[in-house]
């Protein structure tokens, strides 16, 4: 037993290295950093500290020791127990470590995280395997942590998953126990374990659970043990949660189990030290001969299997190590509560449930209304909705409060945080709802004021200030919603502020201030355009009219040359137009100002206006050239200058007047105006008005909304392709020449009446020829008179024919009669056919009549230019050909 040695310097109890610090606790050893000496790491490593921090250090570590370059030869355990059950002095005792032991004289927490360190024994290599890496974690079930199982379970998987060797401390009667054995515990790493680094049995390596039993007194047999913790293993096993494709598996699959009893290590000093010694010689390298199973003593086989390599090289194994303890950290399935937490949680849970029902009943009949409101399209404000959600919601977090607040306060803490947040949630939909209300009513009811000052203001006829009506409607809505608002914040919610949607709301007026700016002055342009063809039509009609009217009565040149109405016609056209636009542009300029229109939106709309008043005018202008219209006035040119003297005196046509010449002067006059009303041209250029710099180019700020309602203009708008000379083409060639046709009809006609005139007069009749009927008739005319009927006759027919011409009733007397005649001559055809049908040989009549007919009108439909042949006759049979023939 002298060879057996705790940290080389004798028997444990109190025993500690001289380099250990004067209170042996692995806590108190500080991580040290890459470039530490060998000496800094005499204790080992901690590889996980209490906060769950991993050590980047491990690899210097491993590089010390000179495991790195071992490559696949080394070996990995871990201690697994219950806290104070001696797991430090085992490690010390089995592998000579420097790991720090719990003073007899206090019971308290020793070894904090999870530390590592090699094997010191100086057998390495004889009796024990060479780079055996010992993990000591720390123990379950401390006061430190009191029902703070977290870290507990992660390092426990954290040494399940990593370890070849898990070394279960326990004592004896802690054995047939489930807290007490760590039964639980297990079944949390267990289950975890299945989920995370087991796919199936083939593909993972084994781990080894080798169930150390300390103070053993030698009551109970090792083999009684032994069966009772495989029994409470398996159905702990069969109890876990399984994943997919692995619920028929089995505890063994996984797992190889070994079991040892340790004497009492206060009692029976020596016998614990022999038994070590012995367990000692087991941490060796071998293998399981199936052919010897049951041949040799388990008490004598090595623990370190091919099976239980992880076959992670020990270059690799910091960082294969760092990403299995991150992935247990995240894991949520390892963060289970404890008793107390759970029954705060359930007891908030139900006393949220409980208080969320006063708050459905005050706060639902405003969601319904709400929704009710949204499905008609009819989003109203709703009145006291702020006082109800500030009272509903101090309301429920008070009384959660009262009843929730003596519980676990980390969890009254989060429970309450999530009432709050699904109280709030609510809340605030019906706080984004009612601003929202809020916001479109506030906009539609600004949109209608504005709208009603303006008509208010046209009624009056008064000027109205546009600008001055907006600013003063927008005012008064920004100050109704924000009173709304106000009213409907809630005290307490970090949500409940308006300012975002009071940017927005003030955002949008801007948008419908400027909406209906452009509306207004859209309407101001109309009116103004209307003025304009108000303007035009009266002042072109004008100038038109005086075509035909040179003179200054009726018309004829009064010095004999052509008047100056048909000598600058376009100039005075263009002038008055001109003149016009300019006061048209004046009156827009001065009234949006009172709009606050910018600089850019009066260019925009003077350039409009320029572009409608062309429009306007080219319009009037095409209604004076119509056919009828020119016509009429070159007619009345002609007859003025044809009909009338130089004073304006009408001519009475004599045989000895010259009809011909001054027929042809008038006429030649008169078809001269025809070319100039085809072109506009000015008399001084002899050329087109510069229309398109007149108009100007378009602004820089105008908009495709600002065009699409404009009509292409030649010369202006190049992508139309049409030149300015075709657009100031008013009668067209062809129509100019018709117009001519026509013209010299109707002036041929004036001539004939003339001509006519001056040849006939009045043809009289001879007076002998009343003599001779007098004479004639006399017999006739005396027998009238004597007889008295035929006199009385006669004065009725005078007096009847009186009347009628009197009451002009000859017209509809004489269309009496035609429809009399009509009605009797129907009604005559309808009698004479009654009578055929009611005898037999009218019937046949009839009948023979209707055939005939039909077979007239089936003659005609054959003989037509398809059924005629080339000589103009009705084609035989055999003339028809068969075009498929051809």
């Amino acid at each position: 037993m002298a060879t057996l040695k705790v940290n080389g310097n004798g028997r444990p109890s109190n025993v500690k290295h001289p380099s250990a610090p004067s209170l042996m606790m692995n806590s108190h050893f500080a991580s040290v950093g890459e470039n530490a000496s060998q000496e800094a790491y005499e204790h080992g490593i901690q590889v996980i500290d209490e906060e769950k921090n991993f050590n980047e250090n491990l690899s210097t570590y491993l590089n010390l020791e000179k495991v790195i370059p071992a490559g696949f030869n080394y070996h990995l355990i871990s201690v697994f127990g219950s806290q104070s059950t001696g797991k430090s002095t085992l490690l010390n005792y089995l592998f000579g470590t420097h790991f720090g032991v719990m003073a007899e004289q206090e019971r308290r927490q020793t070894t904090k995280g999870i530390w590592m360190s090699k094997n010191k024994r100086d057998e390495g290599g004889k009796t024990m395997a060479e780079n055996i890496l010992v993990m000591d974690v720390e123990g379950t079930d401390g006061r430190e942590r009191g029902e703070d199982q977290d870290f507990e379970r992660k390092s426990a998987l954290f040494a399940l998953a990593t370890s070849e060797v898990l070394i279960v401390n326990i004592w004896e009667h802690q054995v047939g126990l489930y807290q007490g054995a760590n039964m639980g515990l297990l079944k949390t790493v267990f289950e975890v374990n299945l989920q995370l680094f087991i796919k199936d049995s083939k593909t993972i390596p084994k781990s080894l659970l080798f169930f150390v039993i300390r103070d053993h007194l030698g009551t109970t047999p090792l083999r009684n043990l032994q069966n009772t913790l495989l029994a409470d293993l398996s159905k702990l096993w069969a109890s876990i949660s399984k994943p997919a494709g692995l619920e028929n598996s089995r505890i063994e699959d996984y797992f190889d189990f070994a079991f040892v009893a340790l004497p009492h290590k206060i009692l029976q000093p020596e016998k614990f030290e022999e038994a070590v010694e012995k367990l000692g010689t087991r941490f060796r390298e071998g293998y399981s001969d199936p052919k010897k199973a049951g041949l040799i003593d388990e008490a004598e086989m090595p623990v370190f299997l091919p099976q239980y390599h992880r076959r992670i090289p020990a270059d690799g194994f910091p960082l294969y190590a760092e990403g299995v303890w991150d992935q247990i950290v995240h894991n949520k399935d390892l963060d289970l509560p404890t008793q107390q937490e759970l029954l705060a949680q359930f007891r908030c849970d139900e006393i949220s449930r409980e208080v969320l029902v006063a708050f459905d009943e005050s706060i639902t009949p405003l969601e319904d209304k709400q929704a009710e409101d949204a499905r008609m399209g009819n989003q109203a404000v709703l009145p006291g909705l702020g006082r109800a959600m500030n009272e509903a919601r101090t309301k429920i977090l008070k009384d959660f409060e009262v009843n929730a607040s003596r519980y676990h306060k980390g969890v009254y803490q989060r429970k309450k945080a999530e009432l709050e947040s699904k109280v709030d949630t609510r809340l605030k939909a019906l706080f984004q709802k009612q601003l929202s209300a809020a916001h479109k009513s506030g906009v539609e009811t600004f949109s209608n004021a504005v709208s009603a000052a303006v008509k208010d203001g046209q009624k009056k006829g008064t000027t109205y200030d546009f600008a001055q009506i907006v600013e003063s409607e927008k005012a008064k809505a920004l100050e109704r919603f924000e009173s709304d608002a106000q009213a409907v914040l809630v005290q307490g919610a970090p949500w409940s502020s308006y300012q975002q949607e009071f940017k927005l709301y003030r955002k949008d007026l801007d948008e419908r201030s400027a909406s209906l700016r452009k509306e207004e002055m859209r309407r101001l342009a109309t009116r103004i355009e209307r003025w304009v063809r108000s303007r035009l039509d009266e002042s072109i009609g004008l100038e038109f009219n005086k075509i035909g009217s040179g003179r200054g009565g009726s018309g004829a040149p009064e010095h004999g040359e052509k008047p100056p109405t048909e000598k600058n016609l376009w100039d005075r056209v263009w002038a008055i137009f001109t003149e016009t636009v300019e006061a048209a542009e004046k009156r827009f300029t001065d009234r949006a100002q009172s709009f606050d229109a910018s600089p850019e939106e009066v260019e925009v709309g003077l350039w409009r206006l320029r572009r409608k008043s062309w429009g306007v005018l080219r319009a009037k202008i095409d209604e004076e050239v119509m056919e009828g219209n020119i016509l009429l006035k070159l007619r009345e040119n002609f007859e003025d200058k044809f009909r009338y003297d130089e004073q304006g005196v009408p001519r009475i046509w004599r045989p000895t007047d010259d009809i011909e010449g001054l027929y042809t002067k008038a006429r030649e006059s008169t078809t001269k105006l025809i070319p100039l009303l085809s072109r506009f041209k000015l008399s001084v250029t002899s050329a087109p008005p510069p229309l398109d710099a007149w108009i100007g180019n378009p602004p820089e700020s105008v908009s495709a909304a600002d065009e699409e309602d404009l009509a292409p203009i030649g010369g202006v708008d190049e992508d139309e392709g049409k030149s300015l000379e075709e657009e100031m083409t008013v009668l067209s060639d062809a129509k100019a020449a018709d117009l001519l046709m026509r013209f010299k009809k109707t002036a041929d006609g004036v001539f004939v009446e003339a001509k006519r005139s001056a040849i006939g007069g009045m043809t009289q009749v001879p007076l002998y020829f009343y003599g001779l009927l007098l004479a004639l008739g006399w017999n006739e005319i005396v027998a009238v008179l004597r007889n008295p009927v035929y006199f009385i006759f006669l004065l009725m027919c005078i007096a009847g024919a009186y009347v009628t011409y009197t009451l002009n009733l000859w017209g509809p007397m004489s269309r009496m009669a035609n429809a009399a005649t009509q009605q009797a001559w129907e009604i005559s055809k309808e009698r004479l056919r009654e009578v055929l049908e009611s005898s037999d040989t009218g019937r046949q009549a009839l009948e023979m009549s209707a055939r005939q007919a039909s077979s007239k009108q089936r003659d005609a439909d054959e003989i037509s230019m398809d059924t005629l042949n080339g000589d103009g006759k009705k084609k035989r049979k055999e003339d028809d050909v068969d075009l498929d023939d051809i």
